[in-house]
């Protein structure tokens, strides 16, 4: 029961504060600066505020705090924060530079990338320390032990999945409604299974605190989006999703959560090896996909609904997958 608590304080949140926010932001001119990148139909698009990303963390830090505190288990919410926050602070200064300053380059990607690899590097680490390198497989009771190659490995998987979440946020509702469920979903397993030495309530918590924000936010971003969640939305969201799972050791379980945020980052590397193979052709009409989607004349909405059908579906398997675990 608490853990929808989590998820309804969070919703009313951002309904209450959303509207105020939208209006401080316009009011101020603090919109992304045009710029020739995206499908001709973005270029035409108004361009609402950004950085609706802090309105979703406050309501996520807010309800799964109080509802922690009330169940006295706050400790791994904290440290699921530096996952969470670390995004947050990389996403908020490349939105800044843009929105705030109106440079449309933003943060420069390798300060981006060094960001990045520095929550990564800090926040395997601290799991290592605290919970061993092994981790959890799909579909049994059997786990596998990382070693030494656990801190790279997840490294790089906190840098792949920020990055991830970011190339996604490019279509009105789009993010936070595939977030909406992936995030319900890693919420429930968290609670069936209370996975690895860190498996505690408190990351359910904020996954369905998660859940709760990413509902309210869809309110104001469906399409036509009246805010985005910027760089700030898309890189909290990524963290946390990874934090909470390398907490639960659940890091094979991002393939199927996060399917659709893998098939982004997929698309505009293939995009590129196949451009540069290739002597210029391209793979797809414009990468990351979900703009290829849109070339080929499927709306805004119509791409949000099969993207969060697809991880709803997956969301199953991906239950199915830890069923043996708590067996």
């Amino acid at each position: 029961m608490l853990e929808f608590l989590s998820g309804a304080i969070a919703l009313v949140i951002v309904l209450l504060l959303m509207p105020g926010f939208i209006k401080y932001m316009r009011e101020r001119g603090m919109i992304q600066p045009d710029y020739d990148l995206g499908p001709d139909s973005f270029k035409k698009k108004d361009k609402p505020p950004n950085m609706g990303g802090l309105i979703i963390a406050l309501a996520v830090l807010v309800a799964s705090l109080i509802i922690s505190l009330v169940s006295g288990n706050i400790n791994v919410l904290l440290l699921l924060f530096v996952a969470a926050f670390g995004g947050l602070a990389i996403g908020f200064a490349d939105d800044f530079i843009k929105d705030v300053q109106q440079h449309h380059d933003g943060l420069r990607p390798r300060y981006k990338l060094i960001g990045q690899t520095a929550v990564g590097l800090l926040f395997s680490i601290i799991t290592v320390n605290l919970q061993g390198s092994a981790i959890h497989l799909p579909f049994t009771k059997t786990t596998l032990d990382l070693s030494y190659a656990y801190i790279p490995l997840m490294t790089l998987l906190y840098v792949f999945m920020t990055n991830s979440a970011n190339l996604q946020d490019g279509v009105d509702g789009l993010m936070s409604s595939v977030t909406l469920a992936g995030s319900a979903a890693l919420g429930a397993i968290a609670l069936i299974i209370k996975g690895g030495s860190l498996g505690d309530p408190a990351i359910a918590f904020a996954c369905f605190a998660l859940t709760g924000a990413c509902l309210g936010f869809l309110f104001f971003n469906q399409h036509p989006a009246r805010i985005y969640m910027g760089d700030t939305g898309s890189m909290f969201i990524g963290g946390l999703l990874t934090g909470a799972t390398m907490l639960l050791r659940l890091q094979i379980w991002l393939v199927p959560l996060c399917f659709t945020m893998i098939m982004s980052s997929v698309s505009v590397i293939a995009q590129r090896l196949y451009f540069k193979a290739t002597g210029g052709k391209r793979l797809i009409k414009m990468s990351p996909i979900h703009h290829h989607f849109e070339m080929i004349g499927w709306s805004e909405n119509k791409i949000a609904r099969r993207y969060t059908l697809t991880i709803i579906a997956l969301s199953v398997l991906a239950a199915l997958a830890a069923l043996p675990i708590v067996s």
